[in-house]
């Protein structure tokens, strides 16, 4: 899945703004406010109308872009935004997996790299580490074709009352908050007991950690969940 390098501007800028897209977008792939993408980017509005016009100005445009209706991202957009997340996430599983490093610092890491491995190498992580399909912080790595499953998670936050649950993925944003799940066993793959679910927060139990985790509403949207008879391919 080769990427093309056709925009005449900083090729690492083009990466994070298609990531970033696709990443606000959803499974539904909706148009993204240039609001949204400015704090996902903390960059300023000014920096994004530029940004988004030559990125839709390019002879095989990347975004489709219309001031004041957001950005979606085009075929070739998307395309690239795949072959960069899939980078991403190799990179993240083979520092994880092989070279140790904790899964707080991972996400940083593969920032650096994701944008200047070539095809070649690509295939030589991926195929070290047995052709992975999720990364250390659960999420799905992009197929060679840019295939991905279907979403079946939902996040913590939207969890109304107690119950059990499996984590399927946990935000690779916060390193503080991931280390802080981590030392209370709330890592991919591990049964979450909801205890408590108030407005203002929730009380989590997994038989990793001896003590509950009192987590903060706003933070457990962080931390994606399926129900116990849920089944990830």
């Amino acid at each position: 899945m080769p990427v093309n390098r056709q925009v005449n501007v900083n090729t690492e800028s083009v990466d994070n703004y298609l990531k970033a897209i696709f990443t606000l977008s959803g499974p539904e792939e909706g148009r993204v406010s240039s609001t949204a993408l400015a704090e996902k980017l903390r960059v300023a509005p000014a920096s994004i109308t530029n940004m988004l016009q030559k990125l839709a100005s390019s002879p095989r445009p990347f975004v489709e872009y219309e001031r004041y209706h957001g950005v979606r991202l085009s075929a070739e957009g998307k395309r690239r935004a795949l072959e960069v997340l899939r980078h991403h996430r190799l990179i993240e599983t083979f520092l994880y997996k092989v070279l140790d490093f904790p899964i707080e610092e991972v996400h940083e890491e593969a920032e650096r790299l994701e944008h200047f491995i070539s095809e070649r190498l690509e295939e030589r992580i991926a195929a070290k580490l047995g052709h992975p399909k999720f990364d250390p912080h659960g999420h799905c790595i992009p197929a060679m074709d840019g295939k991905m499953p279907n979403e079946i998670s939902m996040p913590l936050a939207n969890i109304e009352e107690e119950g059990r649950f499996i984590v399927e993925s946990i935000s690779d944003q916060d390193a503080l908050l991931l280390k802080r799940l981590a030392a209370h066993g709330i890592t991919p793959g591990a049964r979450l007991r909801v205890t408590s679910a108030s407005t203002d927060e929730f009380v989590l139990r997994t038989a990793r950690a001896s003590k509950a985790l009192r987590l903060p509403r706003d933070l457990a949207g962080a931390i994606r969940v399926r129900s116990t008879d849920g089944r990830r391919s």
